[in-house]
């Protein structure tokens, strides 16, 4: 075992033990070591301070799409830290996002068909999808979500909010979660629809080698090569490498440069630093209800110091990709 693996494990955060096991040493979930992680993650500090909001039979009292304190995003990370499967304790805060996503006021609102092309911001959907997937709380309105977004797939492979009548072309935010969510459902349905559309959505990156326009292999947006947790909707190169990784999908050449860009991120130790952060860190009770506020401090971005939320997904990445 390398010595940053070494490190990660002896880790004080449960969910960056968790990781390690899971995804860089490739315990079974199904180990007793590994449903020992998962309380540990469910009884630690940050899980305790994520759902500090949330009474004890309900749902958080919050917008379920309030950034990043409703319902919505804290099902997300509660998922993607390894928080246990099957906890009814979380149910309520499903029924409230599923209200949400399949209320009338959002049909008719928030969905549009422009020039013949569905403009959906489709990550909401897909977070949902992932979420209760991963945390095994899913029930048939997960199936429905899915069919839809299959309906609002465009032709390219991805999706767009995008209300501009010329637009042709599937956002790389709108398409990553959405990617992500059909992987994870075909894994656990057997729904050969779900993966087939959610490789037609990997082509909209690989395509573009993960970062760079077809045209002329400039850079389409700094903001792509900045490596960070929790990225949230936004997309960059180590969240989509590591929604590759976790599907399996590690053997297309095209995903070269980009790994050969996040290897070259790591620092002396071995850790990867957070370049950028999209969370505000609440410090103050009048920050609760500032949009893009968060109840975690992930470790703030550093270019000298490592982030083991960052680390972690790095290291399963070159690791899952034969990098290291």
């Amino acid at each position: 075992m390398d010595t940053i693996t070494q490190k990660l494990l002896a880790s004080k955060e449960p969910s960056i033990r968790y990781k390690t096991l899971v995804n860089i040493l490739g315990e079974p979930r199904d180990s007793k070591k590994v449903a020992s992680a998962s309380l540990e993650v469910k009884n630690s500090p940050l899980v305790k301070a994520l759902l500090s909001e949330k009474p004890k039979n309900g749902h958080i009292p919050r917008g379920a799409y309030d950034k990043w304190v409703g319902d919505h995003w804290v099902l997300s990370l509660l998922a993607d830290l390894g928080y246990p499967k099957g906890d009814k304790e979380l149910v309520p805060m499903m029924e409230h996002e599923l209200e949400w996503l399949l209320g009338e006021n959002h049909v008719k609102n928030a969905i549009r068909v422009i020039n013949g092309l569905t403009r959906r911001c489709c990550s909401q959907e897909a977070n949902a999808v992932y979420s209760l997937i991963t945390l095994g709380i899913a029930d048939e309105r997960v199936e429905t979500l899915v069919k839809k977004m299959l309906s609002w797939q465009w032709p390219d492979g991805g999706w767009n909010c995008d209300k501009e009548p010329g637009a042709k072309n599937s956002s790389f935010h709108e398409s990553l979660i959405p990617m992500r969510a059909l992987f994870a459902y075909s894994k656990a349905t057997g729904d050969k629809k779900a993966l087939e559309a959610a490789k037609k959505t990997s082509e909209i990156f690989l395509k573009r080698k993960l970062f760079k326009k077809v045209s002329d292999g400039s850079v389409i947006n700094p903001k792509f090569t900045k490596i960070c947790y929790p990225s949230y909707w936004h997309y960059n190169i180590l969240a989509c490498l590591t929604y590759l990784a976790e599907a399996g999908q590690t053997g297309d050449a095209r995903c070269t440069e980009a790994l050969d860009l996040l290897e070259s991120k790591h620092l002396p130790d071995g850790s990867f630093p957070a370049e950028t952060k999209y969370y505000s860190y609440i410090t103050c009770t009048q920050d609760k209800n500032k949009s893009g506020s968060s109840l975690i401090n992930f470790g703030g971005t550093s270019s000298k110091a490592g982030n083991e939320f960052v680390t972690a997904d790095a290291v399963f990445v070159l690791k899952t990709f034969g990098k290291n």
